[in-house]
């Protein structure tokens, strides 16, 4: 027996909100553990199952999808990406349209749907992004089309239906929210999770207190991968920007000079001064390491600053 509206709609309200709470006191991510706790009328409901496509028996769409994590993108089982209007796209299961799964998916998008998904950033770890919508779907590449935000979903329209300069500003605002929701979350927490979750210049291991710095910022072309970013404290990645502080390409710790010949108080002293000329902690895996062309790059704009 299929749920009435109110109570499919009851249902997801109280699973974002368990996810969102979940989140915001994790740091942003999920344990698989936790994504089983969830309950709803009494009743236990696993937000996750053994496929990456969770459907609640007795409810008609969905209510969560899962992206698996692998170290190397490419050995994930479906290969979920960003298309080339800047909309995330999902995957089948599989090629068979008619394929369970594929039909629940095919209803959420019929009815308009919201769903969790549940972006795999490490072994049993979930990045969460709700809600998001199923808005189109390309069944050449078996594949949906995902809309991360309200504007998203409003602006989605086959290309054929959209002037050259409409497309480019679709484009340009789906970018915005897929480096904000997508790009951002994912990019600090695999860098935090290569630096032990620890500031590489003052060793401060309070996570609530430490961000991923990129060493080529976004709008330079940055990429969103470890070997760009530092885990930093917000004291040192705000002092880094600024181009107070810089990182030579051998990893040594400079402060300005101007900064070093301040007298001021134990923060400067110790913060700041205190890091100039010591070494940055690396990671333990040589791939996650600072690009040495990065650090080159970034220690010239800091030197010229200097």
């Amino acid at each position: 027996m299929v749920r009435p509206s109110d109570d499919d709609d009851r249902l997801r309200a109280s699973a974002f909100a368990f996810l969102s709470d979940l989140a915001a006191n994790a740091g942003g991510a999920v344990s698989w553990h936790d994504l089983q706790r969830f309950e709803f009328d009494g009743r236990r409901i696993p937000l996750v199952g053994q496929t990456g496509i969770r459907k609640v028996r007795g409810y008609d769409a969905p209510l969560t999808i899962l992206t698996t994590y692998r170290l190397r993108p490419e050995d994930r089982p479906y290969e979920d990406d960003i298309g080339a209007d800047n909309y995330p796209r999902y995957k089948w299961r599989g090629t068979d349209a008619e394929h369970a799964d594929n039909l629940a998916l095919r209803r959420a998008m019929e009815l308009g749907k919201p769903l969790a998904w549940l972006e795999g950033v490490q072994t049993g770890v979930y990045l969460v992004h709700v809600p998001v919508w199923l808005v189109g779907e390309e069944a050449e590449r078996h594949q949906f089309v995902l809309a991360l935000d309200q504007t998203m979903r409003e602006q989605w329209r086959p290309e054929a239906l959209l002037s050259a300069p409409d497309l480019a500003l679709r484009a340009e605002y789906a970018l915005a929210v897929v480096r904000r929701r997508l790009h951002q979350p994912m990019f600090r927490r695999r860098v935090l999770a290569a630096y032990r979750t620890q500031c590489a210049l003052c060793r401060l291991r309070h996570g609530e207190l430490l961000d991923a710095a990129h060493i080529r910022e976004d709008a330079e072309g940055g990429e969103p991968i470890v070997p760009n970013g530092i885990a930093m404290c917000v004291l040192h990645h705000k002092a880094f920007d600024a181009l107070v502080v810089g990182v030579r390409p051998d990893f040594v710790i400079e402060v300005r000079r101007d900064v070093l010949d301040e007298q001021d108080g134990p923060t400067l002293q110790h913060a700041l001064q205190g890091v100039h000329g010591s070494e940055l902690l690396l990671p333990p895996r040589r791939s996650a390491r600072p690009r040495a062309d990065l650090l080159e790059e970034r220690y010239e704009r800091f030197r010229k600053a200097s």
